[in-house]
């Protein structure tokens, strides 16, 4: 199945699943994870305050330009997981409310480029919303997919896009492995209670 093919297939899922989308034209409904006579059983506040002291790994998801498109697709990326060796899959998260979302769903693959210890810039420079994140970016495309390889980051995963379900307010999208390498060495970047930080043993 072709990069088109595989977009097709996502955005139908979604839609069959009742699952909005940025390519979709109707109003997104309200996403709620309990009924409205009922209590939220926690506050976003609260929630975020004690989910921040699990301290994670920073990768960076990029995606080629889909038919039509100028240039590729990137975000920044904490919710990142491996997820199985036997096929080899990894899992991201990503916000539905995600503009970039859409472009990788169209796409049909992605590079997980995982950052080391001094790219916290780079980090920021794919965090935010509406500037051309790539620009100043040295990259190259990934052996499979064409997806962006970043440079001098420690490990890349080039993945195509396997599944995608719902998960409350984001989506959880499950890649299958095409290549992957660790060219570089250095500690990984982390993200621990909104600031990066550095392995030390």
């Amino acid at each position: 199945m072709g990069h088109a093919g595989m977009a097709a297939t996502v955005i139908r899922y979604l839609r069959n699943t009742g699952t909005p989308t940025a390519v979709d034209p109707h109003p997104r409904p309200e996403l709620r994870a309990v009924a409205d006579d009922e209590r939220t059983p926690v506050g976003a506040g609260e929630f975020r305050a004690v989910l921040g002291h699990f301290a994670s790994g920073v990768t960076v998801i990029t995606a080629p330009a889909a038919e039509g498109e100028e240039g590729p697709a990137g975000f920044a990326c904490q919710s990142f997981a491996s997820l199985s060796l036997d096929p080899p899959l990894v899992t991201f998260m990503v916000a539905r409310t995600s503009t970039t979302w859409p472009r990788i769903a169209r796409a049909g693959v992605f590079c997980v480029n995982i950052l080391g210890a001094r790219q916290g810039e780079l980090c920021r420079s794919f965090a935010v919303s509406g500037a051309d994140k790539f620009a100043g970016v040295t990259h190259r495309p990934a052996p499979v997919t064409g997806s962006p390889q970043l440079a001098d980051v420690p490990a890349w995963i080039d993945c195509r896009i396997h599944a995608v379900h719902t998960g409350g307010d984001h989506l959880i999208v499950v890649g299958r492995v095409e290549a992957l390498g660790a060219p570089g060495e250095g500690d990984p970047l982390l993200f621990h209670q909104g600031r990066f930080g550095r392995f030390t043993a």
